[in-house]
């Protein structure tokens, strides 16, 4: 495990687009929030480009990422938004050049296809969190999600309580393991791929949006029967947004949710704000987690280092 360095005040943050285009006058708009914590705002060079549904050509957006890792003067990476297209250029990243270049890299929803990459590749220690465009230049971005991105400058340990949002126990029990997961439907698309996640002794999260409730079915249907459920310590359920059904006869996520995970006998949770929703609450993928069904809780290690030595 490789936790980045821990941001202070003038640093240089990059913004890329690794997915989908962005609208440029929502990602000014998201400026202000950043410059607030202290920090100069960068874009990447590709980053107003559109290709169709991508920002940019593959090489373009594949570019950006590079040319962020290598700057010296840019301490963290944000990525303007999500889509689609990450997962296209995930074999041509130089993971020598991020592992010699340890940063913060944050982001969701179709990110999660680099974070995966990442983290299996080169022991990075990422984060789960909102993005530029799409939640931090909306009207409705709140003062919780607001505050996890503090966790960037002080690396301090945190819990997931009830006080932030009811949680529900689907399965009880106590788990400890490694935190990694994140966009189901980007999950379930790495299987049979050099970045297949390993989900082995793991505390795995996983959220989405807009997939109805058997389209969710099936996609826990795959990681069942490839072995991804039974392999993980416990499961974290996040935010399912928009995936009420519209079929005449459905069962319900709750169900579907039940069939999957009532007999894994390991904690499994849902009801955390983790996803597309207000609020968001970000985590570090890749540090140690402890789940546990008795307290409703989810504890989470620092992601970032207190100190340059930490990381080498």
């Amino acid at each position: 495990m490789i936790r980045p360095e821990k941001l202070q005040k003038g640093d240089h943050i990059g913004i890329i687009a690794p997915a989908g285009p962005i609208d440029i006058e929502k990602l000014k708009a998201a400026v202000p929030f950043l410059e607030q914590l202290g920090l100069h705002v960068v874009f990447g060079k590709h980053v107003q480009k559109t290709n169709g549904y991508l920002a940019g050509t593959d090489q373009e957006r594949l570019d950006d990422l590079h040319d962020m890792f290598a700057n010296p003067s840019i301490k963290a990476i944000l990525c303007a938004r999500g889509g689609y297209g990450t997962g296209r250029f995930a074999t041509k990243l130089d993971y020598e050049l991020i592992k010699n270049n340890p940063k913060i890299f944050w982001g969701y929803s179709d990110i999660t296809y680099l974070h995966t990459a990442i983290r299996q590749k080169t022991g990075l220690v990422t984060f789960h969190g909102p993005m530029a465009t799409s939640d931090i230049a909306k009207d409705d971005f709140d003062e919780l999600t607001a505050s996890r991105f503090n966790q960037l400058f002080d690396p301090e340990a945190f819990t997931y309580t009830e006080h932030i949002s009811p949680l529900h126990v689907i399965s009880p029990g106590e788990a400890e393991g490694e935190l990694v997961g994140g966009n189901l439907s980007l999950i379930v698309s790495t299987l049979g791929t050099p970045f297949e996640m390993d989900t082995k002794g793991k505390i795995v999260l996983f959220e989405d949006i807009g997939e109805e409730p058997y389209k969710v079915d099936g996609m826990l249907n795959q990681l069942h029967v490839s072995g991804k459920l039974a392999d993980a310590a416990g499961f974290v359920i996040g935010d399912f947004a928009n995936a009420a059904s519209t079929l005449d006869s459905s069962l319900t996520l709750t169900e579907v949710l039940n069939d999957y995970f009532l007999a894994l006998n390991k904690p499994v949770l849902s009801g955390f704000k983790i996803g597309h929703c207000f609020p968001h609450v970000a985590v570090p993928l890749g540090v140690k987690a402890r789940l546990s069904s008795n307290e409703k809780t989810l504890k989470v290690d620092p992601g970032v280092a207190k100190e340059l030595e930490e990381i080498l």
